[in-house]
């Protein structure tokens, strides 16, 4: 599992290759946000899962994201898993 780092609203998703946060949170691979010292579960997590059980998320508060792309897949959007 990879944490980024947030700065000025974005990950470094790939090297040199930064995604703002409101991308982000559609991405298959993001997992959890954390806001103001609480990992929060990913909206796209939670959709993909059928949970859909998730606050929404603060995306100016947030301040690291867990990512489980570990092959370098960069962006994944959930719009290409749930169509």
């Amino acid at each position: 599992m990879r944490i980024l780092e947030v700065h000025n609203s974005t990950v470094p998703c790939l090297p040199g290759k930064p995604v703002t946060l409101d991308r982000c949170r559609f991405c298959a691979h993001s997992r959890y946000f954390e806001v103001h010292g609480r990992r929060m579960p990913s909206p796209a997590r939670a959709y993909c899962s059928r949970s859909g059980a998730t606050d929404e998320v603060d995306l100016k508060s947030v301040t690291r994201v867990w990512c489980d792309d570990m092959v370098s897949e960069g962006y994944r959007s959930i719009m290409s898993i749930i169509s």
